[in-house]
């Protein structure tokens, strides 16, 4: 029997392996290492420096070439650069072309996005189960997470601090209905319950860490690095809240492959241009939408609308349509804000409603116009 040779990849015995360098990233960089230039990879910046990790060990960069009027295109953590080999100071002369990319918007007053982390491969979203859940948070982060084109994974932290088994069960059942297609998961850090179960599931990609103040990140990071690396304070009893313990993104490697990009707590998780993810929170709603009677249904008030008719049989909760209508309103907004053509449909769009609930409250006044 002739057995054929392993191939090995070059790609799988670089130093920057363990950081996620492939044999894709190995061909994108062909040209900038014919120009004598580094790859890395960005495991922190800050006010126009940034740390790269190389094969010589980690950098200090300056990003003045890389930083363009567009805040999308800014060097962020999780990007794979090309950086000089030698000099003082060094610079990112590029970044590599990002496979995903985790943005969100910087003010519902400004059209601006703001990118979180680049590259990731999977985004866990941190809730505490220490207090209330918010839905329609979770809705929102997943939003935006689908749309970087990352895999979402919901986890439930401080499981210790909820001693009745069937309670957690009933909220872990409240997650899984706003979060389709997405791990849910219930862990204890500082108990070690559940770790293991949620490293099978990022795997050896990487992984983004998000969530609000309180959710307990900084002791899941703790937990997932195996080693106290990221600071930790204790939340308030009045509201479960903490202070942020993360300030910056940091991308650290993980003991049993992979790394984990740990973020600032998140006061406010605005969407940016994310319909696509938002169609993918709610898809049930998207899918009952295909039988409505009217194409361009908004399921208010149409006749003949399958969305409605699943909320009057008790199949879709009115806080999921409520939660739907309010995100697609909040997208389009911020889509309108930067693109003059999107304006101009949704005033079209306003004026053919308000026609057709004039025209509807005169017909049932029995009035002709």
């Amino acid at each position: 029997m002739n057995l054929a040779t392993p191939t090995h990849s070059p790609a799988s015995s670089h130093p920057l392996a363990p950081y996620g360098w492939d044999d894709g990233w190995e061909a994108e960089f062909t040209g900038h290492a014919e120009r004598g230039l580094l790859p890395g990879r960005v495991v922190r910046v800050d006010r126009g420096q940034c740390d790269v990790v190389t094969g010589d060990g980690v950098v200090r960069a300056d990003t003045a070439f890389v930083t363009p009027h567009d805040p999308l295109r800014v060097v962020c953590t999780g990007d794979w650069v090309a950086v000089d080999a030698e000099g003082t100071p060094r610079y990112v002369r590029t970044y590599l072309p990002r496979r995903t990319a985790f943005v969100r918007s910087t003010s519902s007053k400004r059209s601006e996005g703001q990118i979180l982390a680049a590259n990731v491969d999977h985004v866990v979203v941190a809730l505490s189960l220490a207090v209330e859940l918010d839905l329609g948070r979770v809705e929102r982060f997943l939003a935006l997470a689908w749309e970087s084109g990352a895999q979402p994974v919901v986890v439930l932290t401080k499981a210790d601090l909820v001693p009745d088994p069937a309670g957690t069960a009933y909220l872990v059942e409240d997650v899984e209905r706003s979060a389709p297609g997405v791990p849910v998961l219930t862990v204890s850090a500082l108990e070690g319950q559940g770790i293991d179960r949620l490293t099978g599931v990022l795997g050896r990609g990487t992984t983004a860490l998000l969530g609000a103040s309180g959710a307990g990140k900084s002791t899941l990071a703790n937990a997932l690095l195996g080693e106290d690396v990221m600071d930790v304070r204790a939340t308030r009893d009045m509201d479960g809240k903490g202070r942020h313990t993360t300030t910056t993104r940091n991308l650290l490697p993980l003991p049993g492959g992979g790394v984990l990009i740990d973020t600032p707590g998140l006061r406010g998780v605005g969407l940016w241009d994310a319909g696509r993810g938002v169609g993918q929170v709610f898809s049930e709603i998207e899918s009952l939408a295909r039988d409505c009677r009217f194409q361009d249904c908004a399921h208010a008030f149409e006749p003949g609308c399958a969305v409605l008719a699943a909320v009057a049989d008790g199949d879709l909760p009115v806080r999921r349509l409520d939660s739907y209508r309010k995100l697609l309103r909040e997208n389009q907004w911020i889509v309108a804000k930067s693109d003059a053509r999107t304006r101009s449909d949704i005033r079209r769009d306003w004026k053919r409603k308000r026609a057709e609930g004039r025209a509807a409250w005169r017909a049932k006044r029995g009035e002709w116009a």
